[in-house]
C-alpha cells in the first residue's frame, strides 16, 4: 500500500501490519481521568442494567459489616464475666463458664454469619464486575468493524490494543474492589461510632478529636501520590506501547541494526516508569504506618481514660476491651477509603479511555441505504476531490468511466494517490466532492456492508490469521466446500506448495504467518480472492512478493479470474498491465493521462517516461 506520511523522525519499530509511523501515543489507562466526576455517573449509568444484583450484594456488604461490628461488644462481656468471676472469688464466688460458653458461641455465629456474608457479597461482585468487562469488550469489538480507517491510520495498535486489555482490565478490578471496600469501610466507621457511643461517649470523643489529624495526612499523602500514580500509569502505557511494537517488527529491528536505538528508547520509559512507580508506591506505603501510629496514639488514651473509668466503676473491663476493637475498626477503614479514592481515580480514568473508543464517531449509515448484490461492475469518477484533511485536497477533479468487465490499471509514482483512490471506491474514505457510481448509482446510496461484499482484494501487504491453511483460503468463503478450495489453491498455483508441507491443508500459520515466505504468503491470498469469487476485484500490487515464474503463471490465473469481472489493478511493474482495457496514468492525485498500452507509449507523455524509465538499457 502507498505510504503518505515521509517520517524524519528518529528510527523507531515498527508497527505490526503496517500503518502510520510515529503515531502519537496517548496514556494507558490509570490516569487521572479528565472528568472525574462525569465518568463515574457514566460508568454508574453503563452498569445500571444490573442494578437488582448490585443492590443485593450492596445489601450483604452492609450486613457482614454489621455482623462484624457486633462482634466485639459481644465478646466483650465474655471478658467481663470472666474479671467479674475471678474478682468475685474473694468473696466466694465462681467464674460462670457456661455463660462465656454461651456468649463466646453467639460470637462465633456473629463472625461465621458475617464471613459468609462477605463471601456471598464478593461472589456476587465478580460476576457482575465480569459481565461488565464482558458487554465492554464486546462493544469495543463490535465498534472498531464501525468505525472509520481514519482512527486507525492516526493511532498505533498498541494504544487501541491497551483500550480492550489493560483499560477494560483495570475497570473490572478496581470496580469489584473498590465498589465493596468503600460500602464496608463507610458501614465500619458507622457502625464503630454506633458502638463506641453505646459504651462511652467521653471516649469516644477523645478518640474522634484524632480522626482529623489522620484525614490531613491522609490527605497529604495522596496529593503527593498521586501526580506518581499519573506518571505511572502514563509511562506503564508507553512501554506497552513500546513492547508491542518492538515484538511485531523484530525482523525490521534487526534489519537496520537498531537494536541499540530501540532498546535505548525503552529504557528511557522504563527508567522513568521505575521513578515514578517507587515514589508512587512509596507515598502509598506510607498510609498504613501514619493510619497505625494514630490508632496506637489512640490506644494509649483508651487505656488510661478507660483504666480511671473502670476504676471509678463507670465501665465494665470487657467495654474497654470492645472499645480497642472499635477504634482498630474506625481507623482501618480510613486507610481504604484513602486506598478506594486512589482506585476510583485509576478506574475513572480507564473507564473514560474505554468510553472515549465507544463515543467515537461511526461510519455514517445512510438510513434509506439501498443494497446492492451481483454488481454489473460499471464504475465512474466524476469529478472526484478529496483529502484526508480537508483543508490539504491530493486528489481534484478525478474523472473516469469503466465498463463492466472491464480491467482498469492505475498506474503512477509513490504518492500519485493509486491507493487512495481504491480507498474511495470501497468506502474507506468518502469524497469531499463529487461522487463515485457503482452501477449507476452513488456508492453513498447503498450501504457499506452490501457494497463491500462485491469486492474481492487482494493487497501487497498480505494478511494470514493464525489458523490452519485451509481456514484462512476459506476466509473469503466461509461456507464453502473443500472442493472449492483446493480448486481455488490450484487456480493460484498454491496447491502444490501447500501439499508438501506436513500438515498440508490442515498445516496451522504461526502468527503473522512467519513460518512461510512472503511469496507463499501472497499465494495464499490470491487463492482466497479467487475462492470469494466477487464481481469487482481490486488487486493492489498483488504479485509483487512473488519470483517472475511464478508471477508469469498467476497472471494467467489471473486473467481467467478477471474474465467477465470488472477489476482494478495497482501496478509499478508496467508489464503486468499491458493487457489492461485502460490505463489510468495518475500523477499529483490527478489523472494526467488514460488510454490502452499502446495509445499511451504513442503519445510520448508521463506514461511513455514510466515505461522507458523501467525498460531502458
Amino acid at each position: 500500500m502507498e505510504n503518505r506520511n515521509q517520517n524524519t523522525q528518529a528510527p523507531r519499530p515498527m508497527r505490526r501490519r503496517g500503518g502510520p509511523m510515529g503515531g502519537p501515543h496517548m496514556m494507558h489507562g490509570g490516569e487521572k481521568a479528565k472528568d472525574f466526576k462525569g465518568t463515574l455517573g457514566k460508568l454508574l449509568k453503563y452498569i445500571g442494567k444490573y442494578k437488582l444484583p448490585l443492590l443485593v450484594a450492596v445489601i450483604f456488604t452492609v450486613g457482614s459489616t454489621v455482623f462484624q461490628i457486633l462482634g466485639p461488644k459481644v465478646m466483650g462481656q465474655a471478658t467481663t464475666e470472666i474479671f467479674n468471676g475471678l474478682t468475685s472469688r474473694v468473696t466466694g464466688g465462681s467464674v460462670n463458664f457456661a455463660k462465656i460458653g454461651e456468649i463466646l458461641l453467639m460470637t462465633l455465629a456473629l463472625y461465621l454469619t458475617g464471613a459468609a456474608f462477605n463471601f456471598i457479597q464478593g461472589w456476587i461482585m465478580s460476576g457482575i464486575t465480569q459481565k461488565v468487562c464482558l458487554r465492554m469488550r464486546t462493544e469495543i469489538s463490535a465498534k472498531i468493524n464501525r468505525m472509520p480507517m481514519k482512527y486507525f491510520e492516526s493511532r498505533t495498535v498498541g494504544e487501541t490494543l491497551s483500550r480492550v486489555t489493560n483499560d477494560v482490565d483495570t475497570l473490572g478490578q478496581h470496580l469489584s474492589q473498590s465498589v465493596t471496600q468503600l460500602l464496608s469501610a463507610l458501614a465500619t466507621i458507622i457502625g464503630a461510632i454506633v458502638m463506641m457511643l453505646s459504651i462511652s461517649p467521653m471516649l469516644t470523643g477523645v478518640t474522634l478529636l484524632v480522626l482529623p489529624v489522620s484525614l490531613i495526612l491522609i490527605a497529604v499523602v495522596m496529593k503527593f501520590s498521586q501526580k506518581h500514580f499519573k506518571n505511572q500509569q502514563k509511562y506503564l502505557g508507553e512501554v506497552n506501547g513500546q513492547i508491542e511494537e518492538s515484538i511485531g517488527g523484530h525482523t525490521v529491528v534487526k534489519l537496520f541494526n537498531h537494536e541499540e536505538a530501540a532498546a535505548d528508547g525503552f529504557n528511557q520509559n522504563n527508567d522513568k516508569l521505575y521513578e515514578s512507580a517507587w515514589k508512587s508506591q512509596s507515598f502509598s506505603g506510607l498510609m498504613f504506618p501514619v493510619m497505625n501510629f494514630i490508632g496506637n496514639f489512640g490506644y494509649v488514651c483508651i487505656a488510661v481514660l478507660g483504666g480511671i473509668q473502670a476504676f471509678q466503676g463507670k465501665i465494665a473491663v470487657g467495654d474497654i476491651q470492645a472499645f480497642f476493637q472499635y477504634n482498630r475498626n474506625l481507623t482501618q477503614p480510613l486507610g481504604q477509603v484513602a486506598q478506594v479514592g486512589n482506585m476510583l481515580q485509576s478506574m475513572a480514568a480507564a473507564a473514560e479511555r474505554v468510553f472515549e473508543i465507544l463515543d467515537e464517531d461511526e461510519e455514517q449509515e445512510n438510513q434509506n441505504a439501498l443494497p446492492i448484490e451481483n454488481a454489473r461492475g460499471e464504475v465512474s469518477f466524476n469529478n472526484v476531490h478529496f483529502g484526508y484533511d480537508p483543508e490539504k485536497i491530493i486528489i481534484g477533479d478525478f474523472s473516469a468511466d469503466v465498463a463492466p468487465g472491464q480491467t482498469v490499471a492505475i498506474v503512477g509514482p509513490t504518492g500519485a494517490g493509486k491507493t487512495t483512490m481504491v480507498k474511495l471506491l470501497m468506502r474507506f474514505y468518502d469524497v469531499q466532492s463529487g461522487s463515485i457510481t457503482v452501477d449507476g448509482h452513488d456508492i453513498r446510496d447503498y450501504s457499506r456492508g452490501s457494497l463491500r461484499d462485491n469486492f474481492g482484494m487482494v493487497l501487497q501487504d498480505a494478511w494470514l490469521f493464525s489458523g490452519t491453511i485451509m481456514d484462512n483460503i476459506r476466509y473469503g468463503k466461509l461456507g464453502a466446500a473443500d472442493d472449492e478450495v483446493y480448486a481455488a489453491a490450484k487456480a493460484a498455483h498454491v496447491h502444490h506448495f501447500i501439499k508438501t508441507l506436513p500438515g498440508g491443508y490442515g498445516e496451522v500459520l504461526g502468527e503473522d504467518a512467519t513460518n512461510i515466505s512472503q511469496g507463499q504468503r501472497q499465494l495464499l491470498t490470491i487463492a482466497r480472492a479467487i475462492l470469494a469469487d466477487k464481481p469487482i476485484l481490486i488487486l493492489d500490487e498483488a504479485t509483487s512478493s512473488v519470483d517472475t515464474r511464478t508471477e508469469e503463471r498467476i497472471q494467467k490465473a489471473m486473467r481467467n479470474l478477471m474474465r467477465g469481472r470488472t477489476s482494478f489493478v495497482i501496478a509499478h511493474r508496467l508489464s503486468t498491465i499491458r493487457d489492461a482495457d485502460l490505463i489510468l496514468v495518475m500523477r499529483d492525485g490527478d489523472i494526467v493521462e488514460q488510454g490502452g498500452h499502446r495509445e499511451l507509449l504513442a503519445q510520448g507523455g508521463f506514461y511513455s517516461e514510466l515505461w522507458q524509465s523501467q525498460f531502458e538499457e
